[in-house]
């Protein structure tokens, strides 16, 4: 009888762990406020059109163009932003969730990192400020900690 409560609770436990979802910045409906997340890899941000849509692991995205959806889709891990979206500054300053600029962002390591820029605060000037590797590590660990919705 034991096994059967333990073999209950282990399945309880994983089935919750498994049904969370990440909590991903889609301000305007969309993951980097609409903007095409493989057009900042051409240095160029642009604003995604409805016409080119696609879904990723419960996330919206928008794009100028068929090829750019295409190019997500052939690697989506390659193009999509880092921390869901939120602000790499803040994850990495304090886990906290903050929103994008969408024309504020870097290109680190293969991987796009957004950033808030508003009212004077340009949260990628202070990431840069920083020691950014050791910055990027703190956001790591703090992403892994909050990104599932509560």
């Amino acid at each position: 009888m034991n096994k059967y409560i333990l073999l209950l609770v282990i399945s309880l436990a994983s089935s919750t762990i498994y049904a969370q979802e990440i909590d991903y910045n889609l301000d305007g409906g969309y993951i980097a406020k609409g903007y095409d997340v493989v057009s900042y890899f051409d240095h160029s941000p642009q604003k995604g059109n409805k016409n080119f849509i696609t879904a990723y692991q419960n996330a919206k995205l928008k794009f100028t163009n068929q090829k750019n959806l295409d190019l997500f889709k052939s690697n989506p891990e390659k193009y999509f932003p880092q921390y869901g979206g939120w602000c790499a500054y803040a994850m990495g300053a304090k886990g906290d969730k903050l929103t994008i600029d969408p024309k504020t962002y870097e290109i680190r390591d293969g991987k796009l990192f957004l950033f808030y820029n508003s009212w004077g605060n340009n949260t990628l000037n202070r990431w840069l400020e920083k020691n950014t590797a050791e910055l990027k590590l703190k956001a790591d660990k703090n992403w892994e900690r909050t990104k599932y919705k509560k």
